[in-house]
């Protein structure tokens, strides 16, 4: 058995890659201060520590085995306007983490990344040998987190991953209850999407109908949490000293925005009505995962990539939630 600091482990992604590690055999603590995360989002057998990134000195000592970091703010146009946040936490946090974890002696990290890295890509599917050119200040700040991380293995021998993901979606289930997504504001599509199947919303905003794609919308890459989370716990396991390794994770097909609305409109039985909207800046056509190099390095192999299935668990998860935990 490992013992892990999960940090943002109350947040989606953090909170499910902490129940896939308990269930490992694992020991975990999550470190979270609750400010986009919740409570109910850290799984049962965690130890759950309130406090910010910057607090994992007071906590991190030679038992640890390493550090999960998720801990980041990631609103796109709340970075845009308030960018100074978004450096202070996101960067400045990571500082103080890898300060942490070398005084400690903690010599093994695997951090949450994104493919907002890479801007508007110039080919697709995108590799990680692609240009990066974000286009705002969150995926400003993811990359300068992964420079920072390389240097870091350079110079003190620090074994680390950078997984970027495309688009997470789905919920994790287990004995213990349902793990979903869950953001206020929520900006992410399929949730959205089911908030208005679930009558919580009037109609979803499609932003751009005359993009080059078959049907006008945009497309995007939509990879379930369950295999995310098996990723980063392979990324343990492959995380080598002295090396920084970076690999995409997504599923390596596109779907277009009118098809996730046709796909919860036959999951769910609901109407979904929508409203057509302008493009919305810096969104580019298509954004699809090459995750060739995850496949290679980790041994990685999604399993659950059917769309529909995605929206299935997505939508089980936000009935119980909008019943405040209770089958419907």
């Amino acid at each position: 058995m490992s013992k892990y600091l999960v940090t943002g482990g109350a947040g989606y992604v953090g909170g499910v890659v902490a129940a896939h590690l308990l269930a490992a055999g694992h020991a975990v603590t999550v470190l979270d201060d609750l400010s986009t995360g919740f409570r109910a989002g850290v799984p049962a057998g965690a130890e759950f520590v309130e406090g910010r990134v910057q607090d994992a000195g007071k906590l991190l000592d030679a038992s640890y085995d390493g550090v999960l970091h998720f801990a980041a703010f990631s609103q796109v146009g709340e970075s845009v306007n308030d960018p100074e946040k978004y450096w202070r936490n996101n960067v400045g946090g990571t500082v103080e983490l890898l300060r942490a974890m070398r005084d400690a002696g903690v010599r093994t990290l695997v951090f949450s990344s994104t493919a907002a890295v890479y801007g508007e890509p110039t080919a697709v599917p995108i590799t990680e040998d692609a240009a990066t050119a974000p286009g705002n200040p969150y995926g400003a700040s993811k990359l300068a987190v992964d420079h920072m991380i390389g240097g870091e293995c350079a110079a003190h021998g620090l074994a680390a991953v950078s997984l970027r993901y495309f688009n997470v979606a789905g919920a994790h289930s287990s004995a213990a209850g349902f793990q979903g997504e869950r953001h206020d504001p929520e900006s992410h599509l399929i949730p959205l999407v089911l908030q208005v199947a679930l009558g919580t919303r009037e109609s979803v905003s499609v932003f751009g109908t005359d993009y080059p794609t078959p049907d006008g919308t945009c497309i995007r890459d939509y990879i379930h949490v369950d295999d995310l989370a098996d990723a980063h716990l392979l990324a343990l396991t492959a995380a080598r000293p002295g090396e920084h390794l970076v690999c995409n994770l997504g599923n390596g097909n596109g779907f277009s925005v009118r098809e996730v609305i046709e796909t919860v409109r036959r999951v769910t039985g609901h109407p979904v009505p929508e409203t057509p909207a302008a493009r919305r800046a810096g969104d580019p056509a298509a954004l699809v995962a090459s995750a060739d190099r995850a496949r290679e390095r980790l041994g990685w192999r999604p399993t659950r990539t059917d769309l529909a299935d995605i929206v299935a668990d997505a939508w089980a998860f936000a009935r119980r939630d909008a019943s405040g935990g209770n089958d419907e």
